[in-house]
């Protein structure tokens, strides 16, 4: 008995030893190895030597002006453990160098080709210059190579994309040149490539149109020239953007083969020759923009079975012939423009049926006959002018029809003898006495308007009491370049609908105080002898256009309106080429001094600000979809505040009144305090996404109450909201008034926030368009939107 008990003690001494072996098994595979799958600092986890020297050379070339790479200190038993910033391992290796918006500088060493485990380099978003290391085509695991938006120069290495497993390489927005590498794209793996904003010179490598896998191409605003490759091979590529380049040649035919293809820009080059049928095989395409070239010939019938194409830019080329019916098929397209080109015969009805037509415009061409009614209700004259044929647009341009020639009246003759006495020469001294009437005419009419020009700048001047300063006595001398003469003398004034009416006398007697200049003139403040105030914009002269092209566009400006629009009044055209524009004055003032010249015990809550970015938004809407237009130059101190704080947009359209010449440098220079597109210095070209991009500025200076005028860190607005979001200090960012209420309006403010930021993505396709920011407003504040959406015309008229 007592051996037998002693066996079953024993035997259960051995069973809780298993318990405890089995427990410990349990707690190692639950513990331990998430560490080693973690990179959590075991003996595992070591970085090996070389990888740990090059991270010593990656940091010691590299500018880190906030000390980012602070954690880049210690042994190698700490680099894997995930507590250097940036770094990610793998069994010892670096597999990945992620350090974005750091506001890094320097160079990239040349010992980065000693991580040969290294899959992701990214280092977008910073100011890191010199050359691409040749060392990275040594790289055999390198998947990913993301450097866009620096300042790297000089050629690509002819060996960077040696690995055979690359898939993604993006250097745009750079200051690289020279010939593409044929063999950037030899991996099998290839799939997406953007070399676009560079300078890149030479003609595209015959590679590219080789690769099976590509899928993505962008190599627009360069300098490559020569021919687009006449052979496509890839079936997978879905987005060919070859835009404002110096191409030349035809379309290749071969593009048809490209049954992927969604998006293709081949805009601002040289390339003449038709458009190929082939084109009408690409059933997936979404966008087209073939705008800008000299492409002649007509439309391919088989274009508008291209059922999903949403956006079809044909502008500035040489296409002729009629618009065929059928275009009303493409019941997807919402963006449509034909102009500057030879079309001719009348513009189909079938366009009315477009539902999801915003943008429209088939000015200067030849077309005839009537507009269809329902289209010149829905857009602007301004898509319909230089048509010299082409009727029932506007009010001024009314479709009449001929009168019968057997309804003219007959003469009786009596009257028939009429002409012979009526056309009896004049004599010698019937002339000099009408030239003399007329002189004495004119010469009193000039006297009595200096006389009352004089009379009213004398009691203006004792009701100020001599209070002067700053201000012009007289707007006359101000617009007219020192002479009074304007008005009466051969002037024209042009009234639009408004809250009071004025004469050009009026006009140019007023009281007028400079308010500021712009690249496009001078803004006054002008008061009218009845007390009215107006803001007056005196356009450069050597800017503006010739007088007929000039009448024709700021007729169509006269008559936009918006609640969120200031409203054109009038314009006046001087004898000696003077140019003014009349609007209402906003006694308020504009965004920028309503945010930044504020007193310190003055508040603006977040519900103001949002309501303000809700309008803003609302005023660009109708600018961009119902006017056609493009702002160009949005800042917060071209937005101007009524007493409700509701927000009017100035300046819109300006630039259809200059010319190209004068358009091209305001835009190379406009905004570069802030709000200026990053694409905008090498396109020199204003676009509805360049106008997207400064209002998603404009939302960050509400957001954050800064002004995008001042550096912060060295970064620009955008730039350090990013970084700043990027660490993960979001609270950080928002204006300090703002957090007071913090619990209550967080999520709509951290919303914003987020849709800001993807406002000013660097890449201008990656903005969203302005009724998409207007619908993900609409979610964020509804109640406001919808006070934002009220008929224009009636809230216009409140206003009036």
């Amino acid at each position: 008995m007592g051996n037998h008990y002693h066996m079953r003690k024993n035997r259960g001494l051995i069973w809780k030893l298993l318990q405890f072996v089995l427990f410990f098994s349990i707690f190692h595979e639950l513990c331990v190895l998430p560490k080693i799958v973690t990179g959590q600092n075991i003996d595992e986890e070591i970085i090996n030597v070389s990888d740990f020297q090059a991270l010593q050379a990656f940091k010691r070339e590299l500018v880190d002006v906030r000390d980012t790479l602070k954690s880049w200190n210690g042994s190698r038993n700490g680099v894997c453990s995930g507590s250097w910033t940036g770094i990610k391992c793998m069994k010892g290796h670096v597999i990945a160098i992620q350090l974005p918006f750091k506001v890094l500088g320097g160079r990239i060493s040349n010992k980065i080709g000693q991580f040969k485990e290294l899959r992701k380099l990214s280092l977008h978003d910073n100011f890191i210059g010199g050359t691409i290391p040749s060392s990275l085509g040594s790289l055999p695991k390198l998947r990913g190579l993301y450097l866009f938006n620096n300042r790297f120069s000089g050629m690509i290495p002819s060996l960077i994309g040696n690995s055979p497993q690359l898939q993604a390489i993006d250097l745009s927005n750079n200051l690289l040149s020279g010939f593409i590498p044929q063999n950037l794209v030899s991996s099998p793996r290839i799939y997406r490539v953007n070399l676009s904003f560079n300078s890149f010179s030479g003609s595209i490598p015959s590679s590219f149109s080789h690769s099976s896998s590509l899928t993505f191409l962008a190599l627009q605003n360069n300098n490559l020239s020569g021919s687009i490759p006449s052979s496509w091979g890839t079936q997978n590529l879905r987005s060919l953007t070859l835009d404002h380049n110096s191409f030349s040649g035809s379309i290749p035919h071969s593009l048809g083969k490209l049954g992927n293809l969604e998006e293709l820009s081949l805009s601002h080059n040289k390339i003449n020759g038709v458009i190929p049928d082939e084109i009408s095989s690409l059933l997936k395409l979404r966008a087209v923009d073939l705008s800008s070239n000299s492409i002649n010939g007509s439309l391919p019938k088989g274009l508008v079975g291209l059922k999903n194409l949403s956006s079809l830019n044909l502008k500035k080329n040489h296409l002729t012939g009629d618009v065929p019916s059928t275009i009303g098929n493409l019941s997807s397209i919402s963006l449509l423009d034909l102009s500057e080109n030879n079309f001719t015969g009348e513009i189909p009805a079938s366009l009315e049926n477009l539902s999801n037509l915003t943008s429209f415009n088939v000015s200067y061409n030849s077309f005839s006959g009537q507009v269809p009614i329902r289209l010149s209700k829905r857009f602007n004259s301004s898509s319909f002018v230089g048509n010299i044929q082409l009727c029932g647009f506007s009010a001024s341009t009314p479709c009449i029809a001929a009168s019968p020639v057997s309804e003219a009246p007959s003469m009786s003759p009596s009257t028939s003898e009429e002409p012979e006495h009526h056309h009896r020469r004049l004599s010698t001294k019937d002339i000099i006495l009408i030239i003399v009437g007329a002189l004495l005419a004119i010469l009193f009419i000039l006297c009595c308007v200096l006389l009352f020009c004089l009379i009213r700048k004398r009691a203006g001047s004792k009701a100020r009491n001599g209070k002067t300063a700053g201000i012009e006595k007289g707007f006359a001398a101000g617009a007219a370049g020192g002479s009074a003469e304007a008005g009466p003398n051969g002037g024209k004034l042009v009234l639009f609908d408004g809250p009071f009416v004025f004469t050009a006398d009026d006009l140019l007697c007023a009281t007028a105080e400079i308010m500021g200049k712009s690249p496009y003139g001078t803004v006054y403040k002008a008061t009218l002898e009845d007390g009215n105030q107006v803001a007056v914009k005196r356009l450069r002269e050597k800017l503006a256009k010739i007088p007929k092209e000039f009448e024709i566009e700021v007729a169509a400006l006269g008559r936009i309106r918006h609640p969120n629009l200031l409203p054109l009044r009038a314009y006046y055209l001087g004898p000696k080429g003077e140019k003014l524009l009349v609007f209402d004055y906003m006694s308020k003032g504009s965004v920028s001094s309503f945010l930044h010249a504020r007193g310190p015990e003055s508040t603006i809550d977040w519900p103001t600000r949002m309501k303000i970015a809700i309008g803003i938004t609302s005023g660009l809407s109708h600018i961009h979809n119902q006017e056609n237009l493009v702002h160009g130059n949005l800042t917060s101190s071209d937005v101007y505040l009524d007493e409700q704080n509701n927000p009017r947009i100035s300046d819109y359209g300006i630039h259809r009144l200059m010319t190209d010449t004068a358009n091209t440098n305001v835009i190379a220079t406009v905004g570069s305090a802030g709000y200026r597109a990053p694409e905008l210095p090498k396109t020199k070209k204003a676009t509805t996404k360049t106008d997207i991009y400064s209002l998603g500025v404009v939302l960050l200076e509400l957001l954050t109450g800064k002004s995008p005028n001042e550096a912060v860190d060295g970064l620009d607005l955008p730039q350090w909201v990013a970084s700043t979001v990027k660490e993960e200090w979001t609270n950080e960012v928002f204006d300090l008034e703002l957090m007071r209420d913090v619990s209550t309006t967080g999520d709509e403010m951290l919303n914003t926030l987020k849709l800001a930021l993807h406002l000013v993505d660097p890449s201008p396709d990656a903005r969203p368009d302005v009724q998409q920011v207007l619908q993900q407003l609409e979610e964020i504040n509804p109640k406001l939107i919808a006070e934002a959406s009220e008929d224009p015309a009636e809230k216009d008229h409140h206003l009036i």
